[in-house]
């Protein structure tokens, strides 16, 4: 990967909350710690990470569309996976890999939440490994980059 690569960490609506919101579920680390883990491990690739998490549908898009320049991003939509078209539609414009995560295991939930409008244009998907997952995806998309030159 080359020096100065970036890539976006965006969270959608209720993410804000994590810590907090239903621990049994999402557990009991802050969205602050989430970012900063991955941060750290971003510097560490040599890469720089840009984070942004909104409640509105609209603000998720802008940041999308106007850091189309990124060489990836992982999003976690949160409840709008499940019903935003247009959030499928700016992920699926977007140039680089997306890499799509859930805390929770989705398909195990209630039947509302099983289908991702996110899953088809997206390069890969981590559901249900906790906040482990953002790590796990950033690695993932780590690798795609070295692989790819970037």
């Amino acid at each position: 990967m080359s020096t100065g690569a970036t890539i976006l960490l965006i969270n959608g609506p209720n993410l804000n909350t994590l810590g907090t919101r239903e621990p049994r579920i999402y557990g009991t680390t802050t969205l602050a710690e989430v970012v900063g883990r991955c941060r750290r491990a971003a510097v560490a690739a040599g890469a720089a990470l840009v984070d942004m998490q909104s409640n509105h549908e609209g603000a998720l898009i802008d940041f999308l569309q106007q850091h189309a320049d990124a060489d990836g991003a992982i999003i976690n939509p949160g409840g709008l996976a499940h019903t935003s078209v247009v959030l499928r539609d700016a992920v699926a414009a977007f140039p680089s890999p997306v890499v799509e995560v859930h805390i929770s295991d989705i398909g195990a939930r209630e039947p509302f939440r099983r289908h991702s409008y996110l899953v088809d244009v997206t390069a890969h998907q981590v559901i249900g490994r906790g906040v482990a997952g953002y790590e796990e995806a950033l690695a993932w998309l780590l690798t795609q980059m070295k692989e790819r030159g970037r």
